[in-house]
């Protein structure tokens, strides 16, 4: 798996068609048989696994927090669901939002998100602002955001953004840090590349210029560049630690109930701290989730408590946070003050309630504790009987499983 085909990068807003193929503009199309298998052999496309996105994540958490930046990165799957999203500490609100637009360009539309860029910029403006209608999902059409391919499938795109993640050069930045193999680079595209173990290409425009502006004509050898040298494992990120950790309480309850969910943690303002969404997991767990936890944060209060205090029809009019009043959602409470929130989305509602309930019942003393628990819904389940099977399945398509080894999300 990788960000770009193996070999030198493309120029910047490029792609590289496959070798022997004609290109995107060429019509000729690769025979069945020299088309790549999907990852799970099954013929439905699958995006990034949970467990290679929170990798990628990591090594940009790593390289950020070395580069002295604070922001947030996303990936998104093929799917246009997002798998994974961590914010540094002291991100910011708002970066995770652009983060998640960004690489859902790349992993949808299969190019650069700067490449878009270029490209909603030259076109016509009712044509590019009917494409940010059609797919409200690229409201943030910026640069950085890469594909993510497993050979020559794009199963996903990852991106950064946030309060201090830019392309411009962080102040008391040491030269070495900015220099890839010797040549001017930028911290935003820097790490990107170094989560996806490809070669540095800027996705931003002229390095050069941003480099002369800092350094002058200073230059670094290639042998003393460290932007793609290994990063040290970020040891400052003690809220996104607290937030993974109680993230995988959730997802491990889940897994060994049989359950494919999605998970949020946010801060009291309702922006997404860490979020997960588990293989073959419904890709609308992912916004419940966000929703019910930014709900039980912004109000202190379960989220489905919520309808009962205001009309929840006009909430959504008052902050642009979304806010979902069903089961799911729980605040997180310390020394009497709500600091965060847990939503869990993608299971029957009291099962996702549950979740976090259980999740946050069994978080170390250490951690905050939860308050207004609503004693009276039900424990978790392996199954929700009361859900419906579904019927009438053509005898020719696939029937859906409990374990949906060959689904897609």
């Amino acid at each position: 798996m990788n960000g770009h085909a193996a070999g030198s990068p493309p120029a910047e807003g490029a792609s590289r068609p496959a070798a022997g193929r004609r290109s995107e503009a060429g019509g000729e199309q690769p025979a069945a048989s020299d088309r790549p298998p999907k990852r799970d052999g099954s013929i439905h496309p699958a995006d990034v696994s949970l467990a290679e996105a929170r990798v990628l994540v990591r090594r940009a958490v790593d390289k950020a927090e070395q580069l002295g930046l604070r922001g947030a990165i996303a990936v998104v799957g093929a799917s246009g669901a997002l798998v994974t999203a961590s914010r540094l500490d002291h991100g910011g609100a708002g970066g995770m939002a652009r983060a998640r637009s960004k690489a859902w360009i790349p992993a949808t539309q299969q190019i650069p998100s700067a490449e878009h860029l270029h490209r909603m910029t030259t076109l016509p403006a009712p044509i590019s602002q009917g494409f940010v209608t059609a797919s409200p999902e690229a409201l943030f059409p910026g640069a950085g955001g890469l594909p993510i391919r497993d050979g020559e499938v794009v199963v996903g795109g990852i991106s950064a953004s946030g309060a201090t993640v830019s392309p411009f050069l962080p102040a008391g930045v040491p030269p070495e840090v900015v220099s890839a193999d010797g040549e001017p680079a930028n911290p935003e595209d820097l790490l990107i590349a170094y989560a996806l173990g490809t070669p540095y290409a800027g996705q931003h425009g002229d390095d050069r210029t941003r480099w002369l502006a800092r350094f002058g004509d200073l230059t670094v050898a290639p042998e003393d560049s460290l932007g793609m040298r290994p990063a040290p494992p970020a040891t400052g990120q003690a809220e996104l630690d607290w937030a993974v950790a109680l993230c995988d309480r959730v997802l491990a309850a889940a897994e060994s109930s049989g359950l494919r969910v999605s998970v949020a943690v946010v801060d009291r303002g309702g922006d997404p701290i860490q979020q997960d969404r588990m293989d073959h997991a419904v890709a609308g767990g992912v916004d419940v989730a966000l929703a019910t936890a930014s709900a039980a944060a912004r109000f202190g209060v379960p989220s489905e408590q919520l309808a009962d205090l205001y009309p929840a029809a006009q909430l959504a009019a008052l902050h642009p946070a979304p806010l979902l009043a069903a089961a799911g959602g729980l605040p997180i409470v310390v020394d009497g003050d709500v600091v965060a929130g847990l939503g869990v989305g993608g299971a029957h509602p009291a099962t996702c309630a549950a979740l976090a309930r259980a999740a946050l019942a069994h978080a170390a003393p250490e951690q905050p504790a939860i308050a207004h628990a609503a004693p009276e819904q039900p424990a978790i389940a392996h199954a929700a009987p009361e859900q419906p099977a579904i019927a009438h399945a053509a005898p020719e398509q696939p029937a859906i499983a409990h374990a949906a080894d060959a689904g897609a999300s």
